[in-house]
């Protein structure tokens, strides 16, 4: 087989094309620029030094492509959009669906690939012809929550070589091959943000525009926000309004964002304003395809690394649904993923985050 592997310069992409090379299989490896950057902050150069020392180490041949241009048009413009709409958007699962699961596809199937592979650590299972993404053995490395949006053709086009492996066997298989990668720290965040100051970042594409932080019980302006895009629901660091008289002495939280007066609303202490019983979604996507039910109870993320929590879904339509919590939920944000799981650690799918709601 010939596989076409998403090699990014880290460890596990690193390990996964090697073991793909050890079962027989024709490898290349595909180096994906996504961002041009001209103040040297993202790591891609560096990055693909490692690739280089990584394929020509495990006898590989590698091309690099430039998908720069596609990722602002299908992922960054949306990112943006989101911000300015005084949400908090996951890049992470558009650029799966919209870049490596799409060009970078593509790519690999005009090179004569008969399947991709990225070092995702997540399973896929085929079932009467039809393609289930399930989580990884490695459960505190699972990242079927960021390919919640695939579709069954991309899924049927991939290989998940690390499925059944965990983090430290993927190191340890590195460093007995002297990989360059074998001790590269994960790589976390946004390539396009990297280490850099995040609002410093942001203020760069969208106008700023500071206004009043709020006491959301009293309605008493207790600060200054420096534009309602830099903050999140459930927020607690850097809202500089501690240390006030007529406060507590507990933390100050984050609760809501008032886009029509630019009003950042917060309270202190952890109290019942910042959870919900439910929550409403579009843009879903169901794998592998949409339920017959139109009401069912499964297991829900409403944020990466987060337990399952029990839901009962209901479907409003094919791309819309609502999700009652069996128990309230913090910080439900909008523009997050809500992705559906059932017990045996199938991914049903996902859609956007809309609004919560209590009851």
């Amino acid at each position: 087989m010939r596989i076409v592997v998403g090699i990014s310069g880290g460890v596990d992409s690193s390990v996964a094309a090697y073991l793909l090379k050890e079962q027989g299989h024709e490898v290349i490896g595909l180096f994906m620029v996504n961002w041009e950057e001209r103040d040297g902050t993202c790591t891609a150069e560096a990055d693909y030094e490692d690739v280089k020392r990584v394929c020509n180490k495990i006898g590989i041949p590698y091309f690099s492509v430039n998908y720069a241009k596609e990722y602002y048009d299908r992922v960054f413009k949306h990112f943006l959009e989101e911000y300015a709409k005084g949400r908090t958007p996951n890049p992470d699962v558009l650029c799966n669906r919209e870049i490596k699961f799409g060009p970078f596809l593509e790519k690999a199937r005009a090179l004569g690939a008969d399947a991709i592979a990225t070092g995702h650590y997540c399973k896929k299972i085929v079932r009467d012809g039809k393609y289930y993404l399930a989580k990884a053995d490695d459960l505190n490395k699972d990242q079927s929550y960021f390919l919640n949006q695939l579709s069954q053709d991309q899924l049927s086009s991939v290989i998940f070589p690390l499925q059944n492996i965990d983090k430290p066997t993927v190191r340890e298989i590195a460093k007995k091959l002297e990989l360059s990668t074998a001790e590269k720290k994960d790589s976390t965040g946004i390539c396009f943000i990297g280490e850099r100051n995040f609002k410093n970042f942001l203020k760069d594409f969208l106008p700023a525009q500071p206004g009043e932080i709020r006491r959301l019980e009293d309605n008493v302006v207790v600060g200054r926000h420096d534009g309602l895009m830099y903050y999140t629901l459930g927020q607690r660091r850097g809202l500089n309004i501690g240390g006030r008289k007529d406060g507590d002495g507990q933390r100050w939280f984050v609760i809501k964002k008032d886009l029509e007066h630019n009003i950042l609303y917060v309270s202190q202490g952890e109290g019942k304003e910042l959870f919900s019983d439910g929550l409403y979604a579009s843009e879903m996507n169901f794998i592998p395809e949409v339920p017959k039910e139109k009401e069912f109870e499964c297991l829900a993320k409403f944020r990466y690394r987060q337990p399952d929590q029990k839901v009962k879904v209901t479907l409003l339509s094919d791309k819309e649904i609502r999700v009652d919590f069996a128990e309230p939920q913090r910080a439900i944000t909008p523009g997050q993923y809500v992705v559906l799981y059932n017990e045996e650690g199938l991914c049903l799918g996902g859609g956007v985050i809309d609004k919560s709601f209590n009851k």
